[in-house]
């Protein structure tokens, strides 16, 4: 058995593993930026392989996509082309000056401790113009207060990519006292290459807990809600307007630096 994050390290293989064939989160949140009157300038803080980067970029929008994986960022560069991608942390980082910061996919959730959570919400109050908005979707940490349905098995997924099967077998836990939920992800394939095991943790954050740190360094909550989202069953469509309920395993956050 070996260790390494397969999917981070493989950004092609990240792509084939979670298609987004329709660009439904790029879209989701060029509607939230509309509707909330965002300007042109926009940081996708944590981009990953910079398919949302790039459609951002294609609806007009000047896009800077950001992410600590230099694999990553090759990819963006190299199949994604228009944003400018730059290595940066997200707990910590000044890249300039925005309209906008977006963190998809539960990228603000690698902040695991409150003193990485407010590196991220003070780099974000430094980069944004006044009245800039911050959009985030992650996981809902309130969905685990009483429910174990996502704990008590292990989600098997097969796909082929290049000739080869692939199998992942992801286990979630939740450690209490971190305020963590740690994910356990098995790799096999169908070449008799040795599995490869992937750890990995998200900040598992409550939706009044997210509140008052937006408060803290001052953001007015303009929407925060359950779905619909990206990823949500059934997803956001369009023209479909935000919920009003922090219930579901998804969370999503729009909320605007307020000016003095």
């Amino acid at each position: 058995m070996t260790s390494g994050n397969l999917l981070t390290d493989t950004p092609a293989l990240y792509e084939a593993r979670f298609p987004d064939t329709e660009r439904l989160a790029a879209r989701w949140t060029e509607d939230c930026l509309r509707r909330h009157g965002a300007g042109p300038r926009v940081l996708d803080m944590g981009c990953g392989t910079g398919r949302d980067a790039a459609a951002l970029h294609a609806a007009g929008r000047t896009v800077t996509g950001a992410d600590l994986s230099e694999a990553m960022l090759t990819h963006a560069r190299t199949h994604h082309p228009g944003p400018e991608y730059v290595r940066a942390d997200l707990h910590g980082f000044a890249l300039g000056r925005f309209d906008a910061v977006v963190c998809l996919d539960s990228s603000l959730l690698y902040c695991h401790t409150n003193d990485q959570l407010d590196g991220f919400l003070a780099s974000c109050r430094e980069a944004l113009a006044p009245g800039g908005l911050l959009l985030a979707e992650m996981r809902n940490g309130a969905y685990f207060l009483g429910r174990t349905d996502l704990l008590n098995r292990s989600a098997v997924n097969e796909f082929t990519w290049q000739g080869r099967t692939y199998r992942s077998t992801t286990t979630l836990t939740v450690d209490r006292t971190a305020q963590l939920l740690r994910r356990t992800r098995m790799w096999a394939t169908d070449d008799g290459s040795p599995p490869v095991e992937q750890r990995s943790a998200w900040r598992l954050l409550f939706p009044q807990e997210l509140r008052h740190f937006l408060a803290a360094h001052g953001f007015e909550v303009l929407e925060l809600h359950d779905g619909p989202g990206p990823r949500t069953e059934p997803p956001w469509q369009p023209g479909e307007l935000p919920g009003t309920t922090t219930d579901a395993d998804r969370l999503h956050v729009v909320a605007r630096l307020c000016t003095l």
